[in-house]
């Protein structure tokens, strides 16, 4: 469509030829500047030129198109001194006119195209996305079933493994020494149970709740106490006491 309109031609006379042979092109080019529609001619070919221009050169064109507007012309009278000139200056302009609607349509007819092919191509880069993510979704799954598995399978295998890593770590819990706070819980009940520092099954249980300890490590506890630092009281129920570990 473009082309098209790229191949319109002038009409077949031109401006030297009618203004009298071309025998000087100064005084031609005077007459066609100083003809009254030498402006109209002049503004229809700087609007052909604008069309799809970037905003600097089109801002450029009008300038100077005002500025040469501003040249001295004579005014626009009905008569003139060469009819075939005026005819000349009337069908160029009206050519030109033509020419700027044809670009204006042209480009206003790519400008839209080129609008829905860009929609189109967001649409597809969006379903394109939207896949991607639904595909890192199902992968994601995937990797995290494999791995369940893969744990289930080590759990499986070394399962009796674990259980006696896990049973030697509470032996060696349980023969070295009680906790700080659960030691003293149980000095705290043998001094105010000093004359006779034996704990019943109750009381037991209860020191085990509170110092988070078990039985048979209080008895032992108890039974290590009174080997160290208790002797049976005598007659008076007195008690001899020694210092504490």
């Amino acid at each position: 469509m473009l082309s098209a309109t790229v191949s319109n031609t002038p009409p077949s006379s031109n401006p030297q030829s009618v203004a009298g042979g071309g025998s000087n092109s100064s005084m031609e080019r005077e007459k066609i500047m100083s003809h009254p529609y030498f402006h109209r001619l002049l503004a229809a070919y700087v609007n052909c030129q604008k069309i799809g221009a970037p905003v600097e050169m089109a801002a450029k064109l009008e300038e100077a198109c005002a500025c040469a507007c501003l040249v001295e012309r004579r005014a626009e009278c009905v008569g003139s001194e060469d009819p075939a000139l005026d005819q000349f200056m009337e069908a160029y302009c009206e050519m030109l006119i033509k020419y700027e609607r044809e670009l204006s349509k042209s480009l206003t007819e790519a400008t839209l195209f080129f609008a829905t092919i860009q929609r189109q191509f967001q649409a597809l880069t969006f379903c394109y996305s939207d896949s991607s993510a639904h595909i890192h979704t199902r992968e994601m799954s995937m990797i995290e079933g494999e791995d369940e598995k893969l744990k289930e399978e080590l759990m499986e295998k070394y399962r009796g493994c674990l259980g006696k890593l896990k049973e030697e770590f509470s032996k060696k819990k349980k023969n070295g020494k009680l906790p700080k706070q659960g030691r003293q819980q149980l000095l705290n009940w043998w001094t105010r149970h000093y004359k006779w520092p034996y704990p019943s099954e109750a009381e037991k249980m209860a020191l085990a709740e509170s110092t988070g300890l078990e039985q048979k490590q209080i008895n032992n506890w108890f039974i290590n106490q009174r080997k160290r630092h208790w002797k049976p009281a005598s007659s008076n129920n007195a008690a001899v006491t020694l210092p504490f570990r």
